[in-house]
């Protein structure tokens, strides 16, 4: 069993008390000896504590996100069409999960993990533009990341106390997020290309995610 087995195993297991238990290096540290494994394991996994399994919580949505992808036909699909059905999934993904997605959303709130909650949006957000089609490579790829940032992180934040059946009221507040701020807003890259250098020198982190090596 490799790394990422062994976290995604333990990850799992403590998804259960997370609820109840909140969001804790010892939650992990038991989901980890109810597994078998030593508890001294957490350290090993996750150097950086709760930053590192913040992380992995993003990591992990992503990838079952994308493996949800993989079913949708986009050839008669808009561009817009298809962010939304990807935002969407990852809405689906993180249904059975809402109380540990308040919990995450908490601790990235938090001052000292605001470049790390920026550096998860951005990762997703990329992830989501790359499998629309995008190939902007010039400031045009980092106004369309920035800004589906925004929408993402806006949308989830909606979606923690929307109570309605199958999300409907967040899928309307998304699908008008998009119009309005993705395409609507689309001229804003006027604005924004001469902040390009503070984009890819402050706010893009390494995207390689694991998502990409699996």
């Amino acid at each position: 069993m490799n790394l990422d087995e062994q976290k995604t195993q333990i990850f799992e297991q403590a998804l259960k008390d997370i609820p109840f238990d909140g969001w804790t290096i010892e939650v992990f540290e038991k989901a980890a000896v109810d597994l078998e494994f030593e508890k001294n394991i957490i350290p090993a996994l996750f150097p950086k504590g709760n930053a590192d399994i913040l992380d992995f919580f993003a990591i992990w949505t992503d990838k079952k996100m994308m493996e949800s992808l993989t079913s949708v036909n986009t050839e008669d699909l808009k561009v817009r069409a298809r962010i939304r059905i990807a935002v969407e999934k990852r809405i689906e993904i993180l249904s059975p999960y809402k109380e540990v997605t308040q919990h995450s959303f908490k601790r990235l709130r938090t001052p000292n993990h605001a470049r790390l909650s920026t550096s998860i949006m951005w990762r997703t957000s990329d992830l989501i533009w790359n499998w629309a089609g995008d190939e902007a490579t010039d400031y045009n790829k980092y106004t369309k990341r920035g800004l589906l940032s925004g929408v993402i992180g806006s949308t989830f934040i909606y979606w923690l106390n929307d109570n309605s059946d199958n999300a409907e009221k967040t899928k309307t507040f998304l699908n008008n997020r998009i119009e309005n701020v993705l395409f609507v807003g689309k001229n804003i890259g006027k604005i924004v290309k001469p902040l390009e250098s503070v984009f890819k020198n402050f706010i893009v982190p390494n995207i390689k995610s694991k998502t990409e090596k699996a």
